[in-house]
Parts: structure tokens; sequence; C-alpha cells
């Protein structure tokens, strides 16, 4: 079984799901999990968990990432995107000067409504499932934060943007907004993830790059090891008398540690043994003079 990170380039047409279901037949195995949704017809960066580094899921999800969107101006759909039901068309008599001035008005704190066609859940049900029975309800504004946006090009009514952004945005929904902004409304047309986290679209292999790697049996070379994803983490490393109890996932004493810092009031660090195997995620309890375990990513056999 493979453990680790892969970075993936989803390719349109295919959900994020869909890309997850491939890679189980091409590569054998069940554990395998993705790290964000990314719309089926937006392309781009797409960080998938294999084995043990499918308990990485909920961590990567929580990073910053990059985006390259081209947005219409002068038309607003249902979905927020090109691919959606046409609501109202505008001319655009906006210049390019207003254009950049509202478009760099969103950067900073943002307070953003999610859209109806969104995986978000309400009372149990997903939003898009809603909006597919022609209802709409009132949502929540979630807080994210818009770290860069520049614009590449401008042809009204077509604009090139990148993005740089907190975990959560709606980049159809910032176009939908802009576009609001100017008074002629506006709809994704095309989006690439170009980063998240440290993953980078220029390193992303496609599903058939997988395929003739795997054949190739060199695709354990691309696969990047849990414990470089949390390289942000000190590292310490511990003495043979604790491996009984980090082989079982118990706490340890920081006199137990062999190298790396011993006093580490509630940070968290990645523990090894003395062979140099990673084991997992561990917080130091300044109380009781402990390490605790917070994540653990040894596998039976491994």
């Amino acid at each position: 079984m493979y453990n680790g990170i892969i970075n993936i380039y989803k390719e349109a047409g295919f959900t994020s799901h869909d890309v997850v279901a491939k890679l189980r037949g091409i590569l054998r195995q069940k554990k395998i999990g993705h790290t964000g949704t990314l719309d089926p017809d937006a392309v781009g960066v797409l960080p998938v968990c294999l084995g043990s580094g499918t308990k990485l899921c909920d961590m990567l999800t929580d990073t910053d990432k990059e985006y390259r969107a081209k947005m219409l101006l002068g038309k607003k759909t249902d979905t927020q995107d090109i691919s959606g039901k046409v609501l109202e068309e505008r001319e655009v008599k906006t210049d390019i000067p207003a254009v950049e001035e509202a478009i760099t008005s969103f950067l900073g704190d943002y307070e953003q409504i999610p859209p109806m066609y969104s995986a978000i859940k309400v009372n149990g049900k997903k939003l898009y499932e809603l909006a597919r029975e022609g209802k709409e309800i009132v949502r929540k504004p979630r807080h994210v934060y818009i770290h860069y946006l520049e614009i590449e090009k401008v042809e009204l009514p077509w604009v090139t943007m990148r993005i740089g952004c907190s975990k959560g945005t709606y980049i159809r929904t910032l176009c939908h907004d802009i576009g609001q902004k100017l008074g002629c409304g506006g709809t994704m047309a095309s989006l690439e993830r170009t980063k998240a986290g440290i993953f980078l679209a220029k390193d992303a292999l496609r599903l058939t790059d997988i395929e003739m790697l795997q054949e190739e049996g060199k695709l354990t070379e691309k696969i990047l090891p849990v414990d470089a994803v949390l390289s942000g983490y000190a590292a310490v490393t511990v003495e043979w008398k604790a491996q009984k109890l980090i082989d079982n996932g118990n706490a340890f004493y920081r006199n137990m540690i062999k190298e790396g810092r011993k006093y580490l009031p509630e940070e968290w660090v990645r523990v090894y043994n003395e062979d140099g195997r990673f084991y997992g995620i561990y917080r130091y309890g300044l109380e009781e003079g402990k390490f605790f375990p917070v994540k653990m990513f040894m596998e039976n056999g491994q």
C-alpha cells in the first residue's frame, strides 16, 4: 500500500471524487482521500492522500490556496459560473480603472456569502440539493481573507486575475460580488487552482501520468512522505526506552528525547525513533511534563 501525498492535476470534467475513484483503480488500494473539492469544470492542484496520509486530509484542507480565474462581466447566473442558467445580462459601461478599483477593494478581510450551488450543509442537506429543488435559503456570511489579487489582463468584458486566499473562499462568488459592486453583474468563466499549501500546479501529475508511472514502477518517487508536508513543526527523536510507548500511540516524558528541543509548551512536534522512522505529531503538555499524541501515522507492517 502507498502511504503519503501525491500532487494531482485535476482536469476539467472530473469531480474530485472521480479522481479518487480512478486512483483507487490505478493503485489498487481503497485508502485514498482528497484534500478539498474542485468544481467539475475547474482544473488544477488537488493534493491526494494515500494510506496513512489520509489522516492529513483535514490538515491540508485548511491551507491557503492560489487561483487563476477568468471573469466575464455583464452576466449573472444561478451557479455564479458560466455553466449556470443566465439570470440577468447587462451592458458593461464601466472602464478599466473602475474595474481595477472594484477588484482591489476585496483585498484583506472579506465577509462572503457562500453560493447556493455549494456542498455546505444546512440542517443535514447540501445547499446544491436545495438549489436543484428550486429553493433558496438565507446563508450566513463566512469570514475569508484575500491575501493578494493580481489583475493579469483586462479586455472588457473579460478580466483575468490571480488570487491568493484563505481556505473556504469561493472564487465564483468573488467574481459575482465584483460584478455586483460594478453594477453590471459578473460570473466566473474559468478557474485553475495553481497552488494549495506547498503544492504547485507546475509539479502536479495528471491521471495519465500516474498510470504510466505505476506501470513503470516509478510512482513511489512522486509520492511525498507524510512528514515532508509537516516540516513546519520541530522534529524530536526519542530514545529506545520510549519505543514501546510510541508504538502504541502513548504519551512519553520529555527526558526520553534524545535529539531536539525538550521544552515546547503546547507546541506540536514531529516524533521519530532512533532509526529515523516517523511516528506522528505530538503536543507537549506543560503541566504534565509529557508529550501527548495528536495524530499518529505509523501503519501496522509499515
